[in-house]
């Protein structure tokens, strides 16, 4: 039922505790990237029970580049459209924390407030780089804890993720050592980037008294892992986070190739989602239907005479 003509009361248990819920329970769990409410509706007509929005597929999808320029609010809009659209517990990247402590505690309360199940911050110096690129610059043990410290201050519900992108750039004790003092500073979450190897995975899984969250994103450092896989490494949750981003732009790219050349789209036909499966998606007749009921125009009461 769409979040606009659904009942307002239909969830009641904040979205951090429902992505406790879910990781309290046996199992990996799989929150695929959505990088907008639509994509986060299709996921969870797929199945999937909590989300991942990322800082690199918001960039791309605003035409930004993945260097921490998108800003709080622009985050914040996409987080209360997916959030909403889908009442499922969402993981928000939030790059850096958008600056010191003081943005940290900011950005935790104006996700939280947006819908936000738990936040993301990683250890890197502004601007910060894709996990899996070269030339990545760390900011120091003390000035990350102080930021997840910052943000378990802040936050009421919302659980805190500490990535650390320490692995590729000071080895994977430095990692170690970084993920455990984030953990002793208030993190719930620990997600050690661009690990290349299944011995670091399960490693971490070892050593890190909390539970790991894995990247498989493509084109990068981590080998082609599969779910299962992770959970066999010890890992608790693992994310795609552009994935359907670069689905959606390689066949939008195809589209618009084929549109310029043929002057018609009706060949792509066999690939689009028609009418009726989008209004499916959307629960389109249900607003509608919403709309019909408590929208009726009423004659106006004529004065009495005499």
């Amino acid at each position: 039922m769409s979040w606009l003509a659904g009942d307002a009361a239909e969830t009641t248990m904040p979205p951090g505790a429902r992505l406790a819920a879910l990781l309290d329970r046996p199992g990996i769990l799989k929150a695929p990237g959505a990088h907008h409410a639509l994509a986060g509706l299709l996921a969870k007509r797929a199945g999937f029970e909590a989300l991942y929005l990322s800082g690199a597929s918001l960039s791309a999808s605003l035409g930004l580049a993945d260097l921490g320029v998108m800003t709080l609010e622009e985050l914040c809009f996409f987080v209360r459209s997916i959030a909403r659209a889908t009442a499922l517990p969402l993981i928000v990247d939030a790059d850096t924390g958008f600056g010191g402590t003081l943005n940290v505690v900011r950005a935790v309360r104006e996700l939280e407030q947006a819908g936000a199940a738990a936040i993301q911050i990683e250890d890197q110096v502004l601007p910060k780089k894709c996990g899996h690129l070269s030339d990545k610059r760390l900011v120091s043990i003390e000035e990350m804890t102080a930021k997840v410290s910052a943000a378990r201050h802040a936050r009421r519900d919302l659980k805190i993720v500490a990535r650390t992108d320490a692995a590729a750039v000071e080895g994977i004790e430095a990692a170690l050592v970084r993920a455990k003092a984030y953990v002793a500073a208030g993190a719930d979450i620990v997600f050690p980037e661009a690990l290349a190897e299944a011995d670091g995975f399960r490693r971490f899984a070892r050593e890190v008294p909390a539970p790991l969250l894995a990247n498989m994103t493509e084109f990068g450092r981590t080998p082609y892992f599969t779910a299962a896989e992770f959970e066999s490494f010890g890992f608790k949750i693992v994310v795609w986070p552009v994935s359907s981003l670069r689905i959606a732009a390689k066949a939008m790219s195809e589209l618009y190739a084929g549109l310029a050349e043929a002057g018609s789209a009706q060949s792509f036909l066999d690939r689009m989602q028609s009418r009726a499966e989008l209004y499916d998606t959307i629960d389109y007749f249900a607003v509608e239907e919403l709309d019909r009921s408590i929208a009726k125009s009423a004659l106006p009461v004529e004065p009495p005479t005499g």
